[in-house]
């Protein structure tokens, strides 16, 4: 076994146990959210596991929370659609793009409330709390009080008008409600008033001395945690800053209608919630409890045994939570392990702006994923290359082209289609046997290894220098290193040009061809943490089983240590495919087009009228091909009966003649129309949408209206006396 197989910096652990923050259930995923905490993860736990390590990758949606209440009372439904709708979307999302979660689970799973009131409980009855009362906002209209999203006003440090009671999405800083200049309340519109009410805090002062000693020198109780070297330094700084200028107790507890109880057996429990900010890091225990419990495994193994590492990826929003609040909550807990590192990345923006997702300046990653299909990893390739691991960085659309076109398609796509092309014109598809004493010797002056052993050796110390980028948490330089890789390749073939020497020289050729299929056996291996479907595809192409992420490279590494090949002599490969294809210009003009749309209805939203009125018009969405179009079927129809639905003010019951049938459509018109004044009118039907359920009644089609800038809706009718069921083109 080479010794450079264990080189590694940080302790040797038994088992890994690495979570990536838990995604809000508010709003999709961007492009932001990958790079700030989900990309970086997968790529280390899929380079462990191709170590052979015992790893487990866990995560899940929060879904807990103001936020989720605040979106809930805007779309006029409840909490729990939306975070149904948008666990279900990130599920997709998050395999879509292939991150490999051993476990997704949510925080609102019976699981998860249990686990969380648990550990509430176990904190209050060994006496860590603090019970405090303090005045907190209160909306005397909506008859509750105020949760820190729930309030707006006037920052006081830039003086944006709509700075939220936790923070000020402009300038960005942290925010009491107390500070914001004339608050108001976003459930009422009104200004809030101060009312005592009683909440449980955690003394975090009082763990300041070890926290500071734990986070800058590793140490805690006397034993060795981490290597404070191995932490980013913007981590460790933003933990001292925090440190420096002294914690203080923070409440566990809020004033909620929507989130996990308060235990009911603990006294005055009545219409309190956990903080947000508590519940959510369990979350990850919640969820190693279900997978373990899936996998007939023992979770406790992952959070109570020192021989294992936890690693959280985080963005750097939540450092102070994940290095600071989480680990002081587990040790006043007592028997979990704490973090070994907290590689958090920071900040992408976007087209040489902030990401906003009010202001939807935003690459969505589902519809990335819809309007450029099966291109998962040019996405991944561009965002590692630029990812935001030491400072902010950038992505554009012409970024992502240039990345795409130069770097994939002439470097990586170009030499592995020249050497499958090469191998089925020279020798029917089969890797190459070369006669060793023929080989090529002397390269650097080295007479006493051939040309082949000698570049496999070199194969073998550049994939190892991958290997350590990828363990320290240096993602940009491993990407960096892989393509690197490739490009020797495409220099072997290149400088020994077999076409040209295939005649004059066809043993020479053998051993260029035989060494750059295991080039690109290699290759197939070691791309899988950054581009695993490009790592399925050249699996398939040299005609080998698809990884398992169980020990392979760690077995590659041996074979190349000990001088032996990846491919056999006379192995058969496949046909050549087109790994990748360039990306043309005109769609990155429909992206970025889209992009100057969203842009254009953001300046319209802020040029007021004298009256404050704002105006907004629709972006056009992104261009389809007719084939798509096509697909829509669209007929006229007749409604014949309208009805409310029973706790729904915004839906109406439809039934509907189309001449054939008579179909039942839920409608959301119900704020525009009453029931009387739509039957007898004709409308357009979409009538080939798949069938929902909404609030109990199943929906088939969806009637298409027009709506202004007010937000008033108009039905779209055909002109004359149509029969129903006509198709619109």
């Amino acid at each position: 076994m080479h010794p450079e197989h264990f080189s590694n910096t940080m302790r040797q652990y038994k088992r890994y146990l690495v979570t990536s923050a838990l995604p809000y259930a508010n709003g999709p995923l961007h492009i932001g959210h990958l790079a700030g905490a989900y990309l970086s993860a997968d790529i280390y736990v899929r380079f462990q596991r191709l170590m052979g390590k015992d790893i487990v990758f866990i995560c899940g949606s929060d879904e807990n929370g103001a936020a989720i209440t605040i979106k809930a009372m805007q779309e006029g439904v409840h909490p729990q659609q939306i975070v149904d709708k948008y666990h279900a979307q990130f599920k997709d999302t998050f395999s879509r793009i292939g991150i490999s979660f051993d476990m997704y689970h949510r925080t609102s799973a019976p699981l998860h409330h249990e686990t969380s009131q648990d550990f509430f409980r176990t904190l209050y009855k060994s006496g860590q709390f603090e019970e405090k009362e303090s005045e907190q906002y209160y909306d005397e209209e909506a008859k509750q009080f105020l949760a820190d999203r729930y309030i707006m006003g006037t920052c006081p440090r830039c003086g944006y008008e709509q700075a939220y009671g936790d923070q000020c999405e402009k300038c960005g800083s942290s925010l009491s409600p107390t500070d914001l200049i004339d608050p108001v309340s976003r459930l009422s519109g009104k200004k809030p008033v101060l009312r005592k009410t009683v909440h449980w805090y955690l003394p975090l002062d009082k763990y300041e001395s070890w926290l500071k000693d734990w986070i800058n020198t590793g140490n805690l109780d006397g034993t060795q945690q981490h290597d404070p070297e191995e932490w980013k330094n913007h981590v460790l700084g933003q933990c001292n800053s925090w440190l420096d200028g002294g914690l203080q107790p923070r409440a566990m507890t809020r004033d909620l209608d929507w989130g996990v109880d308060v235990p009911s057996d603990i006294k005055g429990h009545e219409g309190k919630k956990l903080y947000v900010w508590l519940d959510a890091p369990i979350g990850y225990i919640s969820s190693t409890k279900q997978w373990a419990a899936d996998n007939n495994k023992n979770w406790k193994r992952y959070w109570q045994d020192q021989d294992t590492a936890l690693i959280h990826f985080i963005g750097k929003d939540n450092i102070v939570f994940h290095c600071l609040i989480f680990p002081a909550i587990l040790k006043a807990h007592g028997g979990y392990v704490l973090p070994i590192n907290v590689p958090a990345n920071q900040f992408l923006n976007l087209e040489g702006k902030k990401i906003s997702t009010s202001r939807n300046w935003a690459v969505w990653v589902h519809e990335y994923l819809d309007e450029i299909p099966n291109r998962q990893d040019e996405l991944r390739y561009a965002m590692i290359k630029n990812m935001p691991e030491q400072k902010d960085s950038e992505f554009t659309w012409k970024g992502y082209q240039e990345a795409v076109n130069s770097e994939l398609v002439n470097n990586l796509a170009n030499f592995v289609n020249r050497v499958v092309v090469l191998t089925h014109k020279y020798y029917g598809g089969k890797v190459p046997d070369f006669d060793e004493s023929t080989d090529i010797y002397g390269p650097d002056g080295i007479d006493d290894i051939s040309f082949h052993d000698a570049e496999l050796l070199r194969l073998f110390d550049d994939i190892q220098d991958m290997n350590e980028h990828i363990r320290s948490f240096d993602f940009r330089s491993g990407l960096k290193t892989l393509m690197e890789i490739s490009t020797k390749g495409n220099q072997i073939l290149q400088f020994n040009e077999p076409w040209k020497t295939i005649k004059e020289d066809p043993e020479n050729v053998k051993v260029v061809m035989n060494l750059c299929l295991q080039y690109v056996a290699a290759i197939g291996i070691i791309c899988r943490p950054f581009m695993p479907f490009t790592s399925d595809k050249i699996r398939q192409l040299l005609n080998q089983k698809p990884l398992t992420e169980k020990g392979e490279l760690v077995k590659m590494l041996d074979q190349l240590a000990e001088g032996e090949v990846l491919l056999k002599k006379h192995h058969k490969i496949g046909e050549a495919i087109h790994l990748f294809t360039r990306i043309e210009d005109a769609l990155i003009d429909t992206q970025i087009n889209k992009l100057k749309a969203a842009e254009a209805v953001n300046t319209a939203a802020n040029q007021t009228t004298e009256s404050k009125e704002i105006q907004s018009i629709a972006p056009i969405k992104a261009e389809i091909a007719f084939d798509d179009f096509a697909k829509l079927d669209i007929r006229t129809a007749t409604i014949i009966n309208a009805e409310k639905i029973e706790n729904a003010d915004k839906l109406l019951k439809l039934t509907l003649d189309l001449g054939f049938e008579q179909r039942t459509v839920v409608s959301g018109i119900a704020e525009h129309y009453q029931p009387k004044d739509v039957i007898g009118r004709k409308v357009s039907l979409l009538a080939n949408l798949a069938p929902r359920k909404m609030r109990g009644v199943t929906s088939q089609g969806m009637i298409l209206m027009a709506e202004n800038n007010e937000g008033k809706l108009s039905f779209i009718s055909p002109d004359g006396n149509w029969e129903n069921g006509q198709i619109i083109r």
